[in-house]
């Protein structure tokens, strides 16, 4: 049996994830597809518009065949910080054959060249690197004028622009810095472009675009801006806007589990953001992953203006540090991740176990192949983690302790029963 492995948030599920799913099988002649998912947080340093069991259940009814959680320092990280783990995680389960991405540019090659570049970082590339950055460019764009000044191809530059393209590279980097023998692939990323806020004419539409227009629900528990261009309308004339753009179970799902779950948005955790910040000095925040000593001490003499989350984060953008970059920072901070113990884990083998959200039933042989085969313990109850190393507990605390404040919001938020990660189950499809 042939097994491609795919790296996901669906946030939410939509019909550019189900082509995805069953193009991975079709190009790489898998008999069946594993994701790794991020949980309730997700890589742009935001948390997940709808729980991660919500998301993994759209996802095994729409062809995955199991769905494993990538831990959260891993899901909230940078590019690199995001592939890595993700990667490494598939490797390490050890039956997965090939790895299948989406990308603007659907050239592998090019693709990989650009990766073989940022991967050993040549003298004259990196010191192009730093010339650009002194000149007080961000990281992304003082990448983007070394490549273009070092490969002399606009061509290759351009892949830098790109956010499928970038984790695209950050995938093949890691497989070259892992040795492993999963065979990358990558399929051309069709209908809307990722940051595109209005629904597309067709049936592909961003997961952007459907947040902005779930938005419009005339909740008046919204705590964020609807940012497309859509009329103010009615929860069941969204859904049937939404009927060419999800898959009919999901849109089910949307429907039974609105003002239940979801939505939930950054402006939520307002408070408790606050709260953390109020705790700090500039000295206890560089210990956090993404926090700078300059951004560190621009929190602190900002913090009088805080209103509300997503204000503050635009309140210390600046022109060399990017949007999400501190809402990254903002994120671990509340989350209590530091650079110390991500570095240790990143050390030390980056996963102690394999962390199972849920799995169709007609797919059980593959989770005991992983239980049998993988050198990670198969974390299917929490209450098995006793057995943990002393690092992998402390990585499942932090786990534990992002989804419990999750849950706790949507518990305040929509009047619901709390549901704490040791309750929650196994989910089978």
């Amino acid at each position: 049996m042939k097994i491609v492995g795919l790296i996901t948030e669906y946030n939410p599920f939509h019909n550019g994830h189900l082509h995805h799913i069953r193009e991975a099988k079709r190009i790489t002649g898998a008999d069946a597809a594993i994701v790794i998912m991020s949980g309730d947080y997700v890589q742009r340093g935001v948390p997940a518009f709808m729980p991660k069991r919500l998301r993994t259940e759209m996802a095994l009814k729409c062809g995955a065949s199991a769905v494993f959680e990538l831990p959260v320092c891993y899901a909230t990280g940078s590019a690199e910080y995001f592939a890595m783990g993700a990667v490494s995680l598939l490797d390490s389960l050890g039956i997965v054959d090939a790895v299948c991405f989406g990308s603007e540019c659907n050239d592998l090659d090019a693709l990989s060249h650009v990766a073989d570049i940022l991967t050993r970082e040549p003298d004259d590339y990196r010191s192009l690197l730093k010339k650009s950055l002194k000149k007080g460019a961000s990281f992304p764009t003082a990448r983007h004028e070394a490549m273009l000044e070092y490969t002399r191809v606009p061509a290759y530059a351009a892949l830098l622009d790109d956010p499928n393209n970038i984790l695209g590279i950050e995938y093949l980097k890691s497989l070259k810095r892992l040795d492993s023998r999963m065979v990358p692939f990558t399929i051309q990323r069709e209908g809307a472009h990722y940051h595109d806020q209005a629904l597309s004419p067709g049936h592909l539409s961003s997961a952007s675009a459907i947040r902005s227009l779930l938005a419009y629900s005339g909740s008046s528990l919204r705590t964020d801006p609807a940012g497309g261009t859509f009329e103010n309308t009615s929860f069941e004339n969204i859904l049937s806007e939404l009927e060419d753009q999800v898959p009919s179970c999901c849109l089910e799902l949307l429907e039974d589990f609105h003002r239940v779950q979801y939505p939930v948005y950054q402006n939520d955790l307002s408070l408790i953001l606050k709260y953390k910040l109020l705790n700090k000095t500039p000295g206890s925040l560089v210990r956090y992953q993404d926090v700078s000593e300059e951004l560190a001490n621009r929190i602190c003499a900002q913090l009088d203006n805080y209103m509300n989350y997503k204000q503050f984060a635009e309140l210390l953008k600046t022109r060399e540090i990017t949007q999400t970059r501190i809402n990254r920072a903002l994120l671990h901070i509340m989350l209590g991740l530091k650079k110390s113990e991500v570095a240790e884990y990143m050390n030390n083998g980056f996963h102690f176990y394999a962390r199972l959200l849920g799995y169709r039933k007609d797919s059980a042989k593959l989770i005991s192949r992983v239980a049998k085969e993988s050198p990670l313990p198969l974390l299917a109850k929490l209450s098995e983690s006793g057995e943990l190393p002393a690092i992998g507990q402390k990585m499942l605390r932090n786990d534990i302790l992002a989804s419990n404040l999750y849950m706790s919001v949507v518990t305040d938020k929509y009047k619901t029963a709390f549901l704490n990660e040791y309750r929650q189950g196994i989910l089978k499809v």
